[in-house]
């Protein structure tokens, strides 16, 4: 299946850049790159019903449409609210690191070929959520284009997802940390959320082919499994989750030159938010919220703020407060449960005031955010008599 899926993924790079080639290859001119933008700002998914039906709303579905890849994913940080994409542009903008260095693990094989199809970013599926309810605001030949799109974006989740049930954040496959089980950004939940709905076939998704609805419900079902496989037990006790695992072994490994291989906050508490709205959890997934919580409970650091910034002398620190709290670091050592900090050149540090000022200013290696997921149990808690902690 492994191979299978290299040989999948390897065909449909080759399909890409043959079909962005041929396309360029009619014309000398020179490709202006695509307009940057945060994309999720340019594809609103709250407005009334009645707004994606409106000139605007289809203009977006439009752009959204002629970024599309070959593989049917996205790139991501497109401004989809801009102009469309126009034959032989590049499918992304220019996604290189700003503070390129030696060795940088951030550093694409094909500087002018990377994030050409993602979950990065929460692209792919946040075109798709966009583009479902234009689709169901504009019924009749007018949507159809909008409907196909969405088909192929689907398609292209089913094609993408690893025979674990992971997703990788970039596919087809582009090498380095990009190919690993990614739940940074909520890859993996966002994606089964997707294909949840698609499943059920109600109301915007009605169009989706039968075949299409049962690939997508044993999807889901497959990256549930994942999830649950990937939990990292530490001393024997299941406990959280990476930002990233290894496709192949599961375990927990780097991403980016500062992002080390270790627990992460902010990932594990996406994902118990994700279990915990699933209607009808097995024990299997009760024990792995329990066990969770009790990690999240166990981190948590009070007693302390994350002050400063960019434009204070001391840059980003902690500092002592009586009562505040409770704030997570985003990474803990699995060894010894402390926090851990990495900078730019890979060196790995205890304490975050030892990282250089650019990084330790540039990241958010604190957050007060996993409070959600406690927030949430308090609630779920109640309603499942299977959970043994309160």
């Amino acid at each position: 299946m492994w191979m299978a899926y290299l040989e999948r993924s390897q065909k449909q790079m080759r399909v890409d850049r043959t079909t962005l080639a041929t396309e360029r290859a009619s014309g000398a001119a020179e490709f202006a790159m695509p307009k940057e933008g945060f994309s999720a700002r340019t594809m609103p998914l709250n407005r009334d019903a009645t707004w994606y039906g409106s000139a605007e709303a289809r203009h977006v579905a439009d752009v959204i449409v002629s970024f599309q890849t070959p593989a049917g994913g996205w790139s991501k940080n497109l401004d989809m609210s801009g102009a469309p994409r126009a034959p032989g542009q590049s499918y992304t903008t220019d996604n290189l690191s700003k503070h390129p260095g030696t060795d940088d693990f951030d550093t694409p094989k094909d500087p002018h070929w990377n994030y050409v199809g993602t979950l990065d970013n929460d692209a792919t599926n946040s075109e798709l959520h966009f583009l479902v309810l234009v689709s169901g605001a504009t019924p009749g030949a007018i949507g159809e284009a909008y409907r196909a799109s969405f088909l192929r974006g689907i398609r292209y989740l089913l094609a993408a997802q690893f025979p674990n049930g992971g997703w990788p954040q970039v596919w087809p496959l582009e090498g380095g940390y990009h190919d690993a089980i990614t739940f940074n950004d909520n890859a993996v939940t966002e994606s089964a959320e997707t294909l949840t709905a698609v499943a059920k076939g109600a109301g915007n998704y009605s169009f989706v082919p039968t075949v299409i609805r049962l690939n997508a419900k044993m999807a889901a079902d497959h990256a549930l499994d994942c999830i649950l496989a990937t939990q990292v037990k530490v001393k024997g006790q299941r406990a959280a989750w990476a930002q990233q695992h290894d496709a192949l072994t599961l375990a927990p490994v780097a991403g980016r030159n500062y992002e080390p291989a270790a627990l992460s906050s902010g990932e594990s508490s996406d994902v118990l938010v994700y279990l915990m709205q699933l209607p009808h959890p097995s024990a299997v997934v009760i024990a792995a919220i329990d066990a969770g919580v009790v990690w999240l409970r166990a981190t948590a650091i009070t007693g302390q703020e994350w002050v400063g910034g960019r434009g204070t002398p001391s840059g980003r620190h902690l500092e002592a407060k009586a009562g505040a709290g409770p704030i997570w670091a985003r990474y803990y050592s699995i060894s010894t449960g402390r926090p851990v900090f990495g900078d730019r050149d890979k060196t790995i540090h205890n304490d975050v005031s030892e990282l250089s000022l650019e990084r330790r200013n540039g990241y958010a290696w604190y957050s007060a955010g996993p409070q959600q997921a406690l927030d949430a149990y308090a609630a779920w808690s109640k309603s499942h008599g299977g959970s043994t902690i309160h």
